[in-house]
């Protein structure tokens, strides 16, 4: 049998434990940079491999490196383990038991699956070309988890720098089940956080002009915030600004000191988030300016772009419709306006990030999306997230020795 065969064979018998895996971490999800009993999940399932495991300072991550059975490269294989602040309605009977707290974007499977991916690669190490980095990462969802890991080294854990990465994230909804999809150059949106402050001069509400209103310039900025985005940003390098959170005032009939909002901001390029940044920040003081009042405004900078190496993406492409058959791989027409912190790794090095369909049941196109309360994502792609990390791995490992010489 071919390795691609056995690879094939064994990601298959790992299913069952795969799953009671996935229900566990389900059970107990944690949020953020911090999530002790997820990472001692982990480092228990990996005991007993001949792994260099190591453990983060500023986080709770894990990071594991295999060594291959011939000198070569390393790549790095990533699965982030955090949940997000979510009351879980999926009525599974295997639910969070943590009070507002949920697997709701799926991270619970992508654990499962490097440690699937862990255990299959170090029954066929001495098949590889090189060694693998497998990246456990924490605080994905708004942590900067990614960042942290890089500042303490993970790129060169093997003892040298990876030659290339791969990611993967399930979708509830959006891909048919079991549907692999990338896409080369930009994947996914930068994500950035606009927090805009108005200071005027509060009043009496029936007599406005005595006292300067913040609530109707602030109000007047999230309408004058699209237009900017309309009149400013070419539509085939598109932004999205949209404001989520607005505060102001404690009484009908009472004008406040000041009033507030906070946006997301999304591009697609750098050029076009380093002039959102700039367009945005001139708008609100000069408008809030215009009318007499000051605005603090403030841009922080949160997830860049995440762009796939056009060779990766097609690599990753090539080998996913190789390994599942043509029928099981879709390119992907546009960029997704998520974000994701795997963009900081694909800064650093060349590689690529995949989606895989985890839809259950139904049609996939109005099933709950990730991050819904209700999104449920099926335990069946599990083995198949397992043999797609493991095939990029030993073929990315092959072919970046070849390439070394």
């Amino acid at each position: 049998m071919t390795r691609s065969e056995t690879l094939r064979e064994d990601a298959r018998a790992l299913q069952g434990e795969l799953v009671e895996l996935r229900h566990r971490l389900h059970r107990r999800p944690e949020v953020g940079l911090h999530l002790p009993r997820t990472q001692e999940t982990v480092l228990a399932a990996l005991d007993g491999l001949d792994l260099e495991v190591s453990t983060g300072t500023s986080t709770t991550s894990v990071t594991a490196v295999l060594r291959g059975g011939r000198p070569g490269p390393a790549v790095l294989l990533r699965g982030d383990m955090d949940a997000l602040p979510v009351q879980e309605e999926t009525g599974l009977d295997y639910s969070s038991e943590v009070d507002g707290v949920m697997h709701a974007c799926g991270h619970d499977l992508h654990t499962a699956m490097l440690v699937g991916a862990a255990r299959l690669l170090h029954a066929h190490r001495d098949t590889l070309a090189g060694d693998v980095v497998l990246m456990f990462q924490p605080g994905e969802e708004g942590w900067d988890g990614a960042g942290h890991m890089l500042a303490e080294g993970v790129l060169d854990a093997a003892g040298q720098r990876v030659s290339s990465a791969y990611g993967m994230h399930v979708m509830s909804a959006v891909h048919p089940h079991g549907e692999f999809t990338t896409r080369p150059g930009t994947l996914m949106a930068a994500s950035d956080e606009l927090r805009v402050t108005v200071r005027g001069e509060g009043g009496h509400g029936s007599a406005p002009h005595l006292a300067r209103d913040p609530i109707t310039v602030a109000a007047q900025l999230v309408g004058d915030l699209q237009t900017m985005v309309t009149r400013t940003f070419d539509v085939f390098d598109p932004v999205v600004v949209t404001v989520g959170l607005f505060r102001g005032g404690t009484k009908r009939n009472i004008i406040p000191d000041e009033a507030s909002f906070q946006a997301t901001v999304r591009t697609f390029s750098a050029a076009a988030r380093e002039r959102v940044r700039e367009a945005s920040v001139r708008l609100c003081e000069s408008v809030a300016a215009g009318y007499g009042l000051t605005a603090d405004v403030e841009f922080i900078e949160e997830y860049p772009v995440t762009v796939n190496a056009p060779d990766h993406a097609a690599f990753a492409a090539g080998v996913a419709a190789e390994v599942f058959g043509e029928q099981r791989y879709a390119p992907r027409v546009s960029p997704l306006t998520g974000s994701e912190d795997f963009s900081r790794v694909l800064e650093e090095v060349p590689g690529c990030y995949v989606f895989l369909g985890a839809a259950v049941g139904g049609d996939h196109r109005t099933a709950p999306n990730n991050h819904s309360p209700r999104a449920r994502f099926s335990d069946d792609v599990l083995s198949d997230g397992v043999l797609l990390h493991a095939e990029l791995a030993a073929r990315a490992l092959d072919r970046d020795a070849a390439a070394a010489g």
